[in-house]
């Protein structure tokens, strides 16, 4: 059994089609196939569920998937170390970030680049789900996510900062004085929100939903750019953290409101999963010293 078997096994599985998994390995698809099939002849169990297209994995194939994976992360975090004893620290830190943390994420890159200024950082907007799901499966070092509310399972976590929340807004709103506004008031103005698949957006439900409010939210987007778009159009409002207005700043004739009554935060921090060995990159990137703006 060779390594680059398992990694031809992995990239079928991303790929889910032959050829283009054959094409990321940099191999012809003849040699990706036969190298899976001689896998089936060394376990002695079928690994792929036969046919003109891939059409999945069998049981048997999915237990060897999962052990690829892990082979494959076990081999990848002895190089990185054995690469740091004689070079220093290099290579590649993944990390997934939910979308309302990406405007953290510039401040923490830049402390970590100062320290390790030869490890490139692969940073990829996610969903808590697909966070969860990367971990899992090896794909990533590290999450940046909630970790007070829908908390990941199976991980470390390191807390960093309170992610605390603003209106928005391109219209104006009459009646209310001050920086703050109450949810209830907010929930008036027409809204463009993220999607439902994002963490922050459940949020938003769940507080609208305890305060008896129905949202006129006319919007959706998977993008924090989006949101900022439709704002700076004047006709919409949104619901942002405080990081993203320090970094983006307001949009013309836009003003930022405090949401109080509640006034809710939440704890945003990096989350790990609970193996050994933790990959050098990972810990590196945990050992440093990270401050975030509030």
């Amino acid at each position: 059994m060779l390594i680059k078997h398992l990694n031809y096994l992995v990239a079928l599985d991303r790929a889910k089609h032959f050829g283009r998994a054959a094409a990321e390995c940099k191999v012809s698809q003849p040699s990706l196939s036969a190298a899976i099939r001689q896998l089936e002849i060394e376990l002695d169990v079928p690994i792929v569920e036969r046919g003109q297209r891939f059409q999945g994995f069998t049981q048997e194939g999915k237990v060897v998937l999962a052990w690829a994976r892990q082979i494959l992360s076990d081999c990848d975090r002895m190089n990185q170390e054995l690469e740091s004893m004689s070079k220093g620290l290099s290579g590649r830190l993944r990390i997934g970030v939910v979308p309302t943390a990406l405007p953290a994420i510039g401040h923490i890159s830049s402390q970590f680049h100062t320290k390790y200024p030869h490890v490139t950082i692969g940073l990829h907007s996610m969903t808590s789900a697909e966070i969860q799901a990367g971990l899992d499966n090896f794909e990533l070092d590290l999450g940046l996510t909630y970790l007070d509310n829908e908390p990941l399972a199976e991980v470390r976590s390191i807390p960093l900062y309170a992610e605390r929340y603003y209106l928005l807004t391109g219209q104006p709103i009459q009646n209310v004085l001050g920086d703050t506004i109450t949810w209830t008031r907010a929930a008036k103005t027409p809204l463009c929100l993220l999607s439902a698949d994002n963490q922050n957006r459940r949020i938003i439900d769940s507080i609208f939903r305890e305060l008896g409010c129905a949202p006129a939210i006319e919007v959706e987007a998977n993008s924090m750019t989006a949101l900022a778009a439709h704002v700076q159009s004047g006709a919409w409002s949104t619901i942002v953290p405080k990081q993203f207005i320090d970094l983006m700043g307001l949009p013309k004739d836009a003003r930022a409101y405090r949401l109080i009554e509640p006034d809710i935060s939440h704890v945003m921090g990096f989350v790990i999963a609970k193996r050994e060995p933790v990959s050098p990159l990972a810990q590196a990137m945990l050992s440093i010293t990270l401050r975030v703006p509030e």
